[in-house]
Order: structure tokens, then C-alpha cells, then sequence
């Protein structure tokens, strides 16, 4: 069975260090050889770059930009009217990955619209989110990088967010990979083991954190990290595994 190799992600681990370069090395001295980063782009992509080289760590995951977050966007892929920021955004996002060496890109489909009720967009966001990601794949591909996508609960995390089932995201992916991110589909779906196996061939990425208050995998909590870990091993993943939670203290 091919061993996990496991990444930190550095826009929830560390916390206490204010830049990513720092927070890069402080991934590299607790032992991970693998970071991701929701978005980099505040930062100095020379610094990041350096951090690193100098660090010997790869990056294996950024997202696309947000969008407007103080009109309270989440991404773009499946808001109507937003196509022109959607690839703008991915245009950047595809630049900032073949600079810093990161292969894969998760594409936010975004939030549903303040004011409006899921069931009367349904159908357009989803004919959107298709289109959006359509073109995705195209540019991706010719890029030689990975796309994703993600379900992201809206029971505890996101209400609005328009992606939220992983019976969902495998409906709209054309092309694409899905990121498999343990907490979400425990709490929107559960069954894990039925929803690992059947979505396996899918699955470009992994992410892990306890259920329910989003802290380190051995935590208190819903899942058993020793068994989920060892399937993933059993169906011959050969991705990462992204820790992506809520450090108790100062240190994970």
C-alpha cells in the first residue's frame, strides 16, 4: 500500500506566526514536507518562493480567489453574471501556481446569493458552476495542472455555499477532481466508508480534521482517523492528505 504523505495547510495551522513565508518554515521544523495555502496572493510570491527552496517543501494546493469577500463572495464558479471575475480569478490563480510549482487549484464555486432562496437558483448556479468549470478544465489541462472542487457543509460551516454534498460535486464535475475534505462529508452526508470507495477514482486531494469542532484528527470527536487513513491507503491513494483544522493551542 503506497504511504500518505501528509501536508499542512498554512491558512489554518500556525496561526500565531502573521506571514506565510513564516509559517512555511514553521511547517518544515514540525516535519511536513508538503504545504497548501487557501489564498497566497496577499504575499510576496519572490518570498514564497524562496521560503520554499529554502525549506525544501512543496506546494501542492492554493484556491482561486474569493471574489469580493466584503460583499460576502466565497469563490465564483457557480454565481451567474460573475463569469469575468470567475476567469480573471482563475487566470491569476493558474500564474501564481506554475510560478510557485503547485500543481493543483481548487475552483470555489461560491455562495448563494444574499436575499435569495437556494431552491429558486438552483438551476442556474448549477448551468453556471457546469460552464465555469467546462472552460476551468480547458485552461487547466493546457496548463498541465489539476482542478478541483469541494463540498463544503452548510449546516455548521457555510450556510449559503452552493456546493454542499458530495453526491452533488460528483453531478457537476466535468473533468475535474473532487477534494475530498473528511470533516464536510461527515456532517452534510456520513457513511464515509461507502462514499471513500465509490468516489475514489474522483478524489485529487484529501482533507482531515475531527467532527464536530473542526480541531486535530485525534481529537475528541465522530471519526476514527486510524481507520479512514488505513482505507485511503487500501484503495492506493496516491495524493496528499491536507491538515486542515483548528490547532487547540499554539502548536500542533
Amino acid at each position: 500500500m503506497p504511504a500518505l504523505r501528509f501536508s499542512a495547510n498554512l491558512s489554518w495551522l500556525f496561526p500565531e506566526i502573521p506571514d506565510l513565508p513564516g509559517r512555511i518554515e514553521a511547517a518544515a521544523g514540525a516535519g511536513f514536507r508538503y504545504v497548501e495555502v487557501a489564498w497566497p496572493y496577499d504575499s510576496d510570491p519572490g518570498e514564497i518562493r524562496a521560503a520554499l527552496r529554502r525549506h525544501r517543501v512543496g506546494l501542492v494546493l492554493i484556491n482561486t480567489p474569493p471574489g469580493d469577500l466584503q460583499a460576502g463572495e466565497l469563490g465564483l464558479a457557480a454565481v451567474p453574471g460573475r463569469q469575468d471575475g470567475f476567469r480573471d480569478g482563475l487566470e491569476k490563480a493558474v500564474s501564481w501556481a506554475k510560478d510557485l510549482g503547485c500543481q493543483r487549484i481548487h475552483i470555489m464555486s461560491g455562495r448563494v446569493p444574499l436575499g435569495a432562496e437556494r431552491q429558486s437558483v438552483e438551476r442556474e448556479m448549477e448551468e453556471t458552476l457546469v460552464e465555469n468549470l467546462t472552460y476551468a478544465a480547458g485552461v487547466l489541462s493546457q496548463a498541465g495542472l489539476e482542478g478541483l472542487i469541494e463540498p463544503i457543509n452548510t449546516r455548521i460551516t457555510d450556510p449559503r455555499y452552493f456546493l454542499n454534498t458530495p453526491h452533488t460535486s460528483l453531478i457537476v464535475t466535468p473533468r475535474l477532481s473532487v477534494r475530498q475534505d473528511l470533516y464536510h462529508w461527515q456532517i452534510m452526508d456520513g457513511n464515509l466508508t461507502q462514499n471513500m470507495s465509490s468516489c475514489f477514482p474522483l478524489i485529487g486531494h484529501v482533507q482531515i480534521a475531527q467532527v464536530p469542532h473542526r480541531n486535530e484528527p485525534d481529537s475528541p470527536g465522530e471519526l476514527n482517523f486510524m481507520y479512514l487513513l488505513h482505507l485511503l491507503r487500501e484503495l492506493g491513494y496516491r495524493g496528499h492528505v491536507g491538515c486542515e483544522y483548528k490547532p487547540r493551542g499554539e502548536q500542533i
